[in-house]
């Protein structure tokens, strides 16, 4: 067995005094470290689980892919959006692997797809307790898996179909092997310190078929700190990251040449790609289309830099290094972030001159390190980004603040330590007072509550030596629990009411962009003061709710999606999205349907006729706001054409004529009252695969209304 490596005995004092190295992992534990694990795991158990299927299909998107994947093979494998594997969704499919799996286990239904997430938030849970434990001890541990479990956005994404849960909590996994390769033995090029991070780098890898390149903005920390703290010379440790490298290359890349090697004519489109590769993918719409705008692709894109900026600015804020303290970024994630970063300088400061390899500074990299380079991108990304991608740097916050109290409080007989353990609480105190007052009617007492607890508690740890040791234990505790009261709350209320759509939002707000007020609590907008019109609240199974613009053949453009559309001008999307407005000149919307959905809502007879179909695909319609919502009501395949937000060239015009001629799609559905579309920035005029579909299937074949929808019956012979 390998035992903890701990700070060497010629580690220099330090005002954390001698007690800041925990003991070495031999069964020292005290006797309460396991009984409040189980605890904490089974606390995150029941906030996790119950009431799992509330939001009934969650993102419909993703549920769609997932009920897809359930019933083909080749769907499971490529992450189609349809069971026909007409095109995929616009990211990688590992995390609908688990979805589309869990349904064919369980058999299909809300709570099949959100098990896994659901578990996953548990594991990470464990896993970054267990990783913070091995070098801070049980304690630190315990307070880490803790915060994360009270995170808001981890509680809402653990209950949630997209793909962050995965993302989490392989990067939590990725960290833990990296801290266990650093422990190891062995300077030889394989060997047990070899191995961990070789799985290390196996997580990151299939991180990356996750989300792609998000999950590479841990490899600096856990890179940097394997080379500052690991045993063996300075190229033994290169030679294993190295090796690492080459691991995370094949664990991740492997699914890019599959795609790209599979012939293109027997698998489905790559959804988001302009060229119907997984590598232009991860290059552009989700590489440097998120993080300069547009779509990023090399040759240029309509959407351009600027609009891709001012897109980014109306789902996640102003650019900026105060972006994740302002609006819902700060209520997602920053709740211990301040008291984190001043524990995590206190840290660094008194372990200064201590030796190489000294584990609480190593500590602090790994963390430090993961928290840093995520936020700083996280906060300069012009392109696309949503709140609830915060839910990757909930780890690192976390494991900092366990990490940097727990060391405190064993040095707290030095009154540097008392007053930064005190400084932390009083931050924190305060800026839960300021968060909480983003939802003024909810709750009101408790950032009172919390503000004078906290207050309280840092009075105690001040004068901790002229208080019995009980007294300022007390205080500590009181200043703990006060602490996290506000995310903690704000954790609950996420999980006791539904969300919907490809904007969550935790807290008791809702959706992001579109949900409207909860029971005495203002929408995200009329909280600060402005009223948007036209809000609607997302309910279980429902359609998205939120603001991207429905492309042709679609209903009402306020329909959300996983990301946005490249349809119009982002500007204005991104400006109708914060509003809950339409786009100049659109029409006024109808009556949404049950839960908000104002596309296609519930129609029995067309429903009924989907399920008579025996076609490849039951239907086609543009976009997935519609084809994801008919999907899950009916069972059957439906095209979702041009992807995700119907700006795909997918199926092109002629591939699209040839599959109605092999009698391969049996309805076109188009919903009324689409309205004219905002003009492109660069005022062209081209257009795309659904415009011209909908053009050729309007000429060419009578309609039909069917509800409120207009249903074309391709089966039938073409009227010219």
């Amino acid at each position: 067995m390998t035992a903890t490596v701990s700070v060497p005995e010629a580690a220099p004092p330090s005002v954390l005094g001698p007690r800041a190295t925990p003991r070495a992992r031999s069964g020292a534990d005290p006797r309460w470290a396991r009984p409040t694990l189980i605890v904490l795991l089974a606390a995150t158990a029941a906030l996790y689980l119950t009431n799992l299927s509330v939001s009934g299909w969650g993102n419909e998107y993703y549920a769609a892919a997932a009920q897809a994947g359930s019933r083909s093979p080749l769907a499971l494998l490529f992450g189609s959006h349809d069971a026909g594997n007409a095109i995929t969704v616009d990211k990688p499919p590992a995390a609908l692997w688990l979805m589309s799996l869990s349904a064919r286990l369980f058999g299909f239904g809300p709570w099949s797809v959100l098990i896994p997430q659901a578990l996953l938030g548990i594991a990470s849970v464990a896993l970054l307790h267990a990783a913070v434990r091995r070098w801070s001890g049980p304690g630190a541990g315990l307070l880490a898996g803790a915060a994360l479990a009270a995170t808001p956005v981890a509680a809402l994404m653990f209950r949630y179909d997209n793909p962050d849960a995965l993302l989490t909590f392989l990067l939590i996994a990725a960290a833990y092997c990296t801290v266990r390769a650093i422990d190891a033995e062995g300077a030889r090029w394989w060997s047990s310190s070899t191995g961990w991070l070789v799985l290390a780098a196996v997580a990151i890898g299939f991180g990356f078929l996750t989300k792609l390149l998000q999950a590479l903005l841990v490899l600096p920390a856990l890179a940097a700190v394997f080379l500052i703290a690991a045993a063996g010379g300075f190229w033994s440790r290169t030679v294993k990251l190295v090796t690492a490298g080459a691991a995370l290359v094949l664990a991740g890349g492997w699914f890019v040449v599959l795609v790209e090697v599979w012939p293109a004519s027997a698998r489905p489109y790559i959804g988001g790609s302009t060229n119907n590769s997984l590598w232009e993918l991860t290059l552009g719409y989700n590489g440097l289309g998120r993080l300069l705008g547009g779509r990023g692709n090399p040759g240029g894109n309509a959407d351009g830099p600027s609009a891709g900026g001012r897109m980014g600015a109306a789902f996640g804020g102003d650019t900026g290094i105060t972006r994740l303290f302002r609006d819902l970024m700060a209520t997602e994630v920053s709740w211990l972030l301040p008291a984190a970063l001043i524990g995590a300088v206190c840290c660094l400061w008194a372990r200064r001159r201590a030796p190489r390899a000294d584990r609480l500074r190593a500590a602090v990299i790994v963390w430090g390190g993961w928290l840093f380079v995520t936020a700083i991108v996280f906060s300069y990304m012009s392109g696309v980004i949503h709140p609830y991608y915060t839910v990757a740097l909930a780890p690192a916050v976390d494991a900092l603040f366990g990490i940097s109290v727990a060391t405190l409080w064993r040095g707290r007989a030095h009154a540097a330590a008392r007053a930064a353990l005190a400084l932390m609480a009083t931050v924190t105190g305060v800026w839960s007072f300021a968060l909480l007052g983003h939802t003024p009617e909810w709750l009101p007492w408790l950032r009172w509550t919390a503000l004078c607890a906290t207050a309280l508690g840092a009075i105690g740890l001040l004068t901790g030596p002229r208080l019995p040791a009980r007294v300022t234990a007390a205080a500590a505790v009181t200043a703990l629990v006060a602490g996290l009261s506000g995310a903690a709350a704000y954790s609950i209320v996420t999980t006791s009411f539904p969300h919907s759509g490809g904007i969550p939002a935790s807290g008791p707000r809702g959706d992001a962009m579109a949900a409207g007020p909860q029971p005495g609590v203002p929408g995200p907008r009329q909280a600060r003061g402005q009223e948007g019109p036209g809000q609607v609240s997302g309910g279980p199974g429902t359609g998205q709710a939120g603001g991207v613009p429905a492309g042709p053949g679609q209903g009402d453009s306020r329909a959300t999606a996983s990301d946005t559309s490249d349809y119009g001008d982002p500007a204005l999307v991104g400006q109708r999205m914060a509003e809950g407005g339409r786009a100049a000149g659109a029409p006024a919307p109808g009556p949404p349907g049950p839960g908000g959905h104002p596309g296609i809502a519930p129609n029995a007879e067309l429903e009924d006729m989907l399920r008579a179909s025996d076609r490849r695909w039951t239907a086609a319609t543009v976009g997935s706001f519609g084809a994801s919502a008919l999907e899950l009501r009916t069972g059957t395949s439906v095209m979702a054409i041009g992807g995700f937000g119907g700006g795909d060239e997918a199926p092109t015009l002629e591939q699209f004529r040839t599959l109605v001629a092999d009698g391969a799609i049996g309805y076109f559905v188009t919903t009324r009252d689409a309205g004219p579309r905002p003009p492109r920035p660069d005022g062209a005029a081209r257009e795309s695969a659904g415009e011209l579909i909908s053009e050729w299937v309007r000429s060419h074949y009578t309609s039909r209304e069917v509800g409120a929808v207009t249903v074309y019956d391709l089966t039938r012979a073409p009227a010219f």
